[in-house]
């Protein structure tokens, strides 16, 4: 187990590597001159080159990436240019808003779409089937501002039941914010739901056709520990793969959602940093929010393996 890991650990950082060139090459292609974003048009080129060797963004690139991946490997992701503030503290603080959200639809759409897809299984071409399938399916296609938009029309205009922003005001308790959150995790859940239900859905159907069923039913077992023992256990390995590549999106995928509830997360932060065309900010969110994928999948991998010993056993091969 030890080697497992520390082999899916090494795979980690060479991906995580390889982000750093990618975000930080990306970064630099992005139009505009960095000194003339920051004092405006009127200012003199003169102060505009001044600028860029204070910040350091008129050295060779090879210089700049070897400073900023040193300081990043230590924690220090540099300062924002257009916000004058560590990107540490502002991606960091991004970030839990984010994880709040993304943890409440996690809670909420995991058990939600693995019940739902067992019991489509069970049921397999009946009512409950068909609801889950199609009503999933139809709910993934849909595109976030469109849901979000009718379910604040519903919930927040119409009804007055829920806030229409996911920000709470400043201060406010747990239930407070808990309130503002419901709307934009529904958006998110009605997303992911009809993918993770129909994996799921999948598996289960799988292992009730699987020979080691077939055994433990003619051992004479009472269904419900087949189910519990042999089914779930072998059925939900994928599932846990597709829920754990889920994790990115909630993170660092919410880009709509956080605009159209105006919620001031990691998406939010990472847009406002691109338009600014502030460097430091734009790569350090996106090689923490890297970061951040890297963890879930190797928990993923964890939690795969002890399920099924014989991942871990080719893997360490």
């Amino acid at each position: 187990m030890g080697r497992f890991i520390v082999r899916r650990i090494g795979l980690a950082l060479i991906t995580l590597a390889l982000l750093s060139v990618l975000v930080f090459i990306g970064t630099q292609l992005l139009p505009g001159d960095v000194g003339r974003r920051v004092l405006g048009p009127f200012a003199t080129q003169e102060s505009v080159d001044i600028l860029n060797a204070r910040l350091g963004t008129d050295r060779p690139l090879l210089v700049q990436y070897t400073d900023w991946i040193g300081g990043a490997v230590t924690g220090d992701l540099g300062d924002s240019i257009t916000l004058a503030r560590p990107v540490t503290e502002l991606v960091g603080r991004a970030l839990l808003n984010s994880a709040k959200l993304g943890a409440l639809a996690f809670v909420i759409v995991v058990p939600l779409s693995i019940l739902g897809g067992i019991l489509a299984a069970l049921r397999r071409g009946k009512l409950v089937d068909r609801i889950v399938t199609v009503g999933g399916l139809s709910a993934t296609v849909i595109p976030e501002f469109v849901s979000g938009i009718i379910l604040i029309l519903v919930f927040a205009v119409t009804l007055g039941w829920l806030p229409g922003t996911a920000s709470a005001p400043r201060g406010s308790g747990f239930l407070t914010q808990l309130r503002h959150l419901i709307l934009p995790a529904m958006c998110l859940v009605l997303v992911l739901f009809g993918y993770i239900a129909r994996i799921t859905r999948a598996g289960v159907i799988e292992a009730l056709e699987a020979d080691y069923t077939r055994t433990a039913i003619l051992k004479g077992l009472p269904r419900s520990i087949v189910i519990r023992r042999e089914v779930l256990r072998n059925a939900l390995l994928p599932t846990i793969a597709v829920v754990a590549s889920q994790v990115g999106y909630l993170i660092g995928g919410l880009v709509i959602v956080e605009t159209l509830f105006s919620y001031q997360g990691i998406g939010q932060l990472l847009v406002g940093a691109a338009r600014n065309a502030d460097f430091p900010l734009l790569a350090g969110g996106v090689l923490v929010v890297g970061a951040v994928f890297q963890v879930s999948m190797l928990l993923a991998d964890l939690s795969y393996s002890w399920l099924n010993p014989r991942i871990r056993l080719g893997g360490s091969g």
